[in-house]
Parts: structure tokens; sequence; C-alpha cells
């Protein structure tokens, strides 16, 4: 298939170097590079670990079986807290 492109400078002469490195035409240079670019993953796959952290005990006036009254609850109080500062 042909097509037309516009290569930016830096990557036009990356693959120039290619080509004379390897004796390869420019085409087939261009074809195995987007090849192993569309191959290759977007982001590589990174393995993290984390060390858990004791944060304490939940304070007793919550009721962690209701989450989300829970989550209610304390964004309440945070703009009780919040208004309390404009005073």
């Amino acid at each position: 298939m042909r097509t037309t492109l516009t290569i930016d400078d830096a990557i036009d002469g990356e693959l120039k170097r290619i080509v004379k490195q390897t004796d390869k035409s420019y085409k087939q240079v261009v074809n195995e590079t987007l090849r192993k670019g569309l191959v290759a993953p977007a982001y590589p796959k990174r393995k993290y670990r984390l060390k858990p952290s004791a944060l304490g005990e939940p304070s007793p006036q919550y009721d962690l079986t209701k989450s989300l009254q829970l989550a209610d609850q304390l964004e309440d109080e945070e703009l009780v807290r919040k208004l309390n500062l404009r005073k």
C-alpha cells in the first residue's frame, strides 16, 4: 500500500542511520520499525511492592458495616468544619 507520511526530522535521521548500519532499504526499516511499535505494549508492565502499614483501630463512633452512610457522615463533618473556618 502506498501512503504519504510527514515524518519529524529527528525520526527521519534515526531511520536513515539504521538504513546505513543495516544496509536495508528505507522502506524496509520504516516497516520493521512500525511493526515493532505496534507489537510492543503501550506501557511496560512494572511490578510494584507495597508495604502495608497499620492505621490503628477505627473510631467506635463509626459503624463500618454501612460504608455509604459513613462516607456521608464524614463528608458532612468536613463541610461543617470548613464552614466554621469561614466565620
